[in-house]
């Protein structure tokens, strides 16, 4: 009896038991691979079919890239010593993909414009950075202008006296209209442009002597080519789209219907067409024995091709902002511009980041049209190289080279545009 009493008794454990670790698909690769790779059939079906192609290109890929050449005077050369890829071009010809015909001895110029675009860039992309090194992306394009194409310092110096001329035409007149301040710096720059810069830029080549040697912009060609295409005409398309999709929406009919017209007509224009423009018609609206070089008015009409594309995005990003927005502005006594750089502005380009970041894109990468125009670009590169009868042959290497510069640029302008959206996030999912 007191021993079935002694076993009815509960024990009761006065220590906690050790945790016990997951089960081992729950932790580690094992659970991400269920997670991400096998959740469903399906998943799991297209994950399999996904490693086999990968597999598929790997197995041809690989031993291409293993067995390349890098040492050879032409293609025949490589074909005896391996059979995969011949790099051997690449690095007979990187100086043309990279600089054109710039002469080789000036190489360090284009380079070093490349590595101070950096810090010139750096306050408009990141907050961190401070404030006064806004002067020196200011000055930015004035000096890389004087790098790349040389001459005398008085030119961008000249050419930099009618910006401020302009700029301070603005910051008097704007305390009272901003709209009549901005059209009266534009046309201050227009007149010095038209009547005094060639002046100026006279007296100040006399003071500071002959410069860097002279570079024709017909030397000019590759990756130097695009990055200068491609950077100076996004960086200007964005504050004219802004300024379009601004007048768009604007209750002056006038305004509207330029901005309309603007937009409309340059959206319904292959940009093939408009380079033909800038290359054969443009100069026939200009007065007699005007110079004006070609690749600035390739600038000028890609210029004008992407702030059209441009401003049909911003114009979604205004449109997408609550009525409730306008009102708040109103409701603080705020004018209209001070409306729209406070309030509203800021959350449409928000708003609007993956689109231009998109027009971006497809602008830097249609850099490359510019070939049809006879201009030296990574692609009008690779012809020459084709017609040379050491080299006739190859194009995988050649184009695969091209693909890889353009995919590192834009990925890397996607990955800010990314960086850029997690920033500026309001919510906390």
């Amino acid at each position: 009896m007191s021993d079935t009493h002694a076993n009815s008794i509960a024990f009761v454990r006065d220590t906690e038991l050790p945790p016990a670790p997951p089960p081992a698909a729950e932790t580690g690769v094992i659970r991400w691979m269920r997670e991400n790779l096998f959740s469903s059939v399906l998943n799991a079906v297209l994950t399999v079919l996904s490693l086999l192609v990968i597999f598929m290109v790997l197995r041809g890929m690989i031993p291409w890239f293993w067995n390349s050449t890098w040492n050879a005077n032409s293609l025949s050369e490589c074909r005896e010593m391996g059979s995969g890829a011949c790099f051997a071009v690449i690095r007979e010809r990187w100086p043309q993909f990279f600089f054109g015909f710039y002469p080789n001895t000036e190489y360090w110029r284009p380079v070093l414009t490349f590595f101070l675009l950096f810090p010139a860039i750096a306050p408009v992309l990141f907050n961190r950075v401070p404030k006064q090194a806004l002067l020196f992306s200011m000055l930015y394009p004035f000096i890389g202008y004087w790098l790349i194409w040389g001459g005398s310092l008085g030119g961008p110096v000249g050419t930099l006296l009618g910006v401020v001329a302009a700029y301070l035409v603005y910051r008097v007149l704007v305390q009272h209209t901003a709209v009549l301040a901005l059209l009266a710096g534009v046309a201050v720059l227009i007149i010095w442009m038209l009547f005094l810069n060639d002046f100026v830029i006279g007296q100040l080549s006399n003071l500071f002597g002959p410069g860097l040697e002279q570079i024709d912009s017909r030397m000019i060609g590759g990756f130097l080519l695009t990055m200068i295409l491609g950077i100076v005409s996004i960086s200007l398309a964005l504050p004219i789209g802004i300024l379009l999709a601004l007048g768009r929406q604007s209750d002056l009919l006038i305004i509207k219907a330029i901005c309309i017209g603007f937009i409309e007509f340059i959206r319904g224009v292959p940009l093939i067409t408009l380079l033909f423009v800038a290359n054969v018609l443009l100069s026939y609206f200009l007065p007699p024995d005007t110079t004006f070089d070609l690749v600035l008015r390739v600038i000028i009409l890609i210029t004008m091709f992407a702030s059209a594309y441009l401003a049909e995005v911003i114009r979604g990003g205004l449109a997408a902002l609550p009525r409730g927005q306008y009102e708040a502005a109103d409701s603080l006594g705020l004018d209209y511009w001070q409306a729209i750089r406070l309030i509203i502005l800021p959350q449409a380009l928000k708003i609007s980041i993956p689109g231009i970041v998109n027009v971006f894109i497809g602008v830097y990468k249609d850099t490359t049209l510019v070939s049809i125009i006879s201009m030296y670009d990574p692609l009008g590169v690779v012809q020459p190289i084709l017609s040379d009868a050491d080299w006739n042959g190859i194009l995988w290497e050649l184009y695969g080279f091209v693909a890889l510069f353009f995919f590192i640029s834009c990925y890397s302008m996607s990955q800010y545009s990314r960086y850029l959206e997690n920033k500026l996030r309001t919510d906390h999912r």
